[in-house]
């Protein structure tokens, strides 16, 4: 079984910054694309950033410029480090990994990390 586990949530203040993490249990992490979504209360979830297993991103307009998803294949961990942040990047954040063989794909999510911008 597949698991994802985020880490680095937290308070910070406006302007502050975090760096979530995600490990994947398994060895799939280096055919993956990976992704961190959010969800602020009362919100659906959105996406904030992916990257594909060969290191191509791709943002939200709202953090363009804030927050960097990055990847180490050798860890099977996902990164996202949130620079100057806001209080409306309040949220749960989780991470996703997205497998693709051929036409089957596969989908797994964390179970998310709490991050809370205010003063």
């Amino acid at each position: 079984q597949v698991q994802l586990v985020e880490s680095g949530g937290g308070l910070v203040q406006p302007g502050g910054s975090l760096r979530l993490s995600c490990v994947v249990s398994r060895s799939i992490f280096s055919r993956s694309a990976m992704g961190w979504y959010r969800q602020a209360p009362g919100k659906e979830r959105e996406l904030v950033a992916t990257i594909t297993s060969d290191g191509n991103t791709n943002y939200t307009d709202s953090v363009k410029g804030r927050f960097t998803i990055s990847r180490v294949n050798v860890e099977n961990t996902a990164y996202l480090q949130m620079n100057s942040l806001l209080p409306e990047d309040t949220a749960v954040y989780y991470c996703n990994a997205d497998q693709r063989l051929g036409s089957r794909r596969w989908i797994y999510w964390g179970q998310g990390t709490q991050v809370t911008v205010s003063s």
